[in-house]
């Protein structure tokens, strides 16, 4: 039977340890933030829409990526969550760019 809950939620919410429920409980504000983001009515221009909702994408992403580096060990992973970072950041510019160009441009 299906609950309508992602299984991502079971999964964040799984652990008992504090440390584990806070990183579950930012890594949920994170991701409802980036969906809320996403989700954001069509303008009719796709270039415009897909854009603004990759920005939101990857600005969840980075705020995912700087959880891992708050809560995770692993060496490899910390070192993947700095190049989300670092990419995101660059894409969420170049974006950016290309959308006041645009609006320059109309």
């Amino acid at each position: 039977m299906k609950s309508g809950i992602p299984l991502f939620f079971f999964v964040l919410t799984a652990s008992a340890s504090p440390s584990a429920n806070s990183f579950s409980a930012d890594m949920a504000t994170a991701m409802q933030r980036m969906h809320h983001g996403m989700m954001r009515p069509a303008t009719g221009d796709p270039d415009r829409d897909f854009a603004e909702m990759m920005i939101a994408h990857h600005q969840g992403a980075i705020e995912m990526a700087q959880i891992q580096l708050q809560y995770g060990k692993d060496e490899q992973l910390r070192r993947l969550a700095q190049g989300i970072i670092v990419e995101q950041q660059q894409e969420i510019a170049t974006m950016r760019r290309i959308l006041a160009e645009g609006a320059e441009r109309r």
